[in-house]
C-alpha cells in the first residue's frame, strides 16, 4: 500500500486567505473535468434542470461549459456557485474545490502553494493559511496523485538534485527577498542575477554541500555586488521577446470560441496578433477579452517604472509575497512548473514578474494613470499567474529558447528593470 506524502502547507506568515465570494475564478478560467467530477454532475441532474449540456469537449478532454462572455454555467448573479448552493462545496469539481491552492509533490512531501490568480490571495484577505490544512488534505484525496512522490527533483537539465541542494536554493533566496532593508527594484535584480549566474554555472562540480554554500555566497553578495555589474537600458529585441512573453501569458482562446472558429482559423489569429503584440507599435491588438482594448504601446512606454509608483510601498508587499509564495510552495519548477529543472523554473520566475510589471504599466496606460496603482499591479499579476503552471504552451520549447535567449547580454536583469 502506497503511504500518502504529508502535506507542507505554505509557509508564508505574511500570506493569507479565505474566500470573499467575488466570483471571478469562475469567470474565464477553463475548468477540466475528472470522472469523478463526471459522476457527480451526472447524479445532480442538471442537464434536466438547465435543459443543455453542463460540460462541453474538446480535443479529448472535457471541461465545464461557459457562456459566451465566458463565465462558468453554474455563476450565479450574486457570484454564487449553483452546485455549491444547491448541493455543498463538497459536490463541486474537485479543481473549483481547490482553487486557490496548488498541491505540488516532490520526493518527500507535498507542497500546499496558492495561486495569485485569486483576488483574496493577491489582497491578502481572509485566514492564516494554516487554517486551511485540514480541508486542503480532505480535498487532495480526490486528486490522490498529488500526494505520492511521482518526480524526480532536478537541479538543472540532464542533472538530479541531490538531497537539501533545492531546500538551500529556496531558503536563501527566500530570506533575500524578505529582507526590508533592500528596496524591491533591488532585490528582483538580484533573483534575476543568481538565476542567471547559476544558469552559466558548471554545477556538475559543484554538488550537495558545495551547492549550498555557492548559493549562500551568492545570495551573500547581494546586494552589493549589482553596484559593481552597471546596466544599459534593455535592448530592443530584449523588449520585443518580454512583449512576446506577455501575449503568450494573455492569450487564452476559450474552448466555445476555439470550437465555433475551428483549430486552423483560431491558431491563425493568434500568430496575427501575437506577431503585432511583440512589434509593439501603434495599437495594442485585441487580447484577453479586450483587456487592453484603446491603448496603444507608446502610451505605455511613457508610464514610470512600479519604483517610481506612490503606491511603491504596497507593490513590494505583494511582489514579494507572490516571489516567496511561488518559492517555498514549490511552484517554481518540478511538478508545479512543467517538470522543469529548478535552475530553468526560478528563470521563469523572474521572466513572469517582468511580464507582471511590463502588464500593469500596460493597463496603468489603458485608465489614464499616471503610474501604475496597487490595484493596476494586483490586476497584472492575476492574469500572469492565472496560466502559470497548467498553460501547456509556456512549458514549450518556445518558451525555453526564449528564456536561453534572456540569459544573453544580462537579459534577465534588464527586462526586470525596465520596468521595476
Amino acid at each position: 500500500m502506497t503511504i500518502a506524502l504529508p502535506i507542507l502547507m505554505l509557509p508564508v506568515a505574511t500570506q493569507r486567505y479565505s474566500c470573499h465570494g467575488c466570483g471571478n475564478c469562475c469567470r474565464d478560467f477553463t475548468v477540466q473535468l475528472r470522472e469523478a467530477d463526471l459522476a457527480k454532475l451526472r447524479a445532480q441532474g442538471w442537464e434536466e434542470k438547465l435543459g443543455m449540456p453542463v460540460t462541453v469537449e474538446f480535443r479529448g478532454t472535457t471541461y465545464l461549459r461557459q457562456r459566451d462572455d465566458g463565465a462558468c454555467v453554474f455563476l450565479m448573479d450574486d457570484g454564487l456557485c449553483r452546485i455549491h448552493k444547491d448541493h455543498g462545496f463538497a459536490e463541486k469539481p474537485i479543481a473549483c474545490q481547490l482553487f486557490p491552492f496548488v498541491l505540488v509533490p516532490d520526493d518527500v512531501r507535498t507542497h500546499v502553494g496558492i495561486s495569485f490568480a485569486c483576488q483574496s490571495v493577491r489582497e491578502n484577505k481572509g485566514a492564516e493559511l494554516r487554517s486551511h490544512l485540514h480541508e486542503v488534505d480532505r480535498m487532495s484525496r480526490g486528486v490522490p496523485e498529488t500526494r505520492v512522490a511521482t518526480y524526480s527533483a532536478m537541479l538543472a537539465d540532464a542533472l538530479s538534485a541531490k538531497e537539501g541542494e533545492l531546500d538551500a536554493l529556496r531558503l536563501a533566496l527566500d530570506r533575500f527577498l524578505a529582507r526590508e532593508d533592500v528596496v524591491l527594484r533591488d532585490r528582483l535584480d538580484g533573483l534575476a542575477w543568481v538565476a542567471a549566474s547559476l544558469g552559466r554555472a558548471k554545477l556538475a562540480d559543484v554538488r550537495a554541500k558545495r551547492f549550498a554554500e555557492l548559493v549562500t555566497v551568492l545570495v551573500a553578495a547581494l546586494p552589493a555586488e549589482l553596484e559593481h555589474l552597471p546596466l544599459g537600458p534593455a535592448l530592443p529585441k530584449q523588449m520585443r521577446l518580454l512583449r512576446q512573453a506577455v501575449y503568450a501569458r494573455l492569450e487564452d482562446v476559450q474552448v466555445n470560441q476555439a470550437k465555433a472558429r475551428g483549430r486552423w482559423r483560431t491558431v491563425l489569429g493568434q500568430l496575427l496578433s501575437s506577431r503585432a503584440f511583440t512589434r509593439g507599435r501603434g495599437q495594442v491588438p485585441a487580447v484577453a477579452r479586450g483587456l487592453l482594448s484603446g491603448c496603444d504601446f507608446a502610451a505605455i512606454d511613457a508610464v514610470p517604472t512600479l519604483s517610481e509608483s506612490p503606491d511603491r510601498d504596497a507593490i513590494d508587499q505583494l511582489l514579494s509575497r507572490y516571489a516567496r509564495a511561488t518559492l517555498l510552495g514549490n511552484r517554481g519548477w518540478g511538478a508545479g512548473y512543467y517538470g522543469w529543472p529548478a535552475i530553468r523554473g526560478l528563470q521563469a520566475l523572474v521572466l513572469n514578474i517582468a511580464c507582471t510589471a511590463w502588464l500593469a504599466r500596460a493597463l496603468a496606460a489603458k485608465r489614464g494613470h499616471a503610474a501604475a496603482t496597487i490595484d493596476d499591479v494586483r490586476d497584472a499579476l492575476g492574469r500572469i499567474d492565472r496560466h502559470a503552471g497548467r498553460a501547456p504552451w509556456l512549458g514549450s520549447v518556445g518558451e525555453r529558447l526564449r528564456l536561453e535567449f534572456f540569459r544573453l547580454d544580462d537579459g534577465l536583469r534588464r527586462i526586470t528593470r525596465a520596468s521595476i
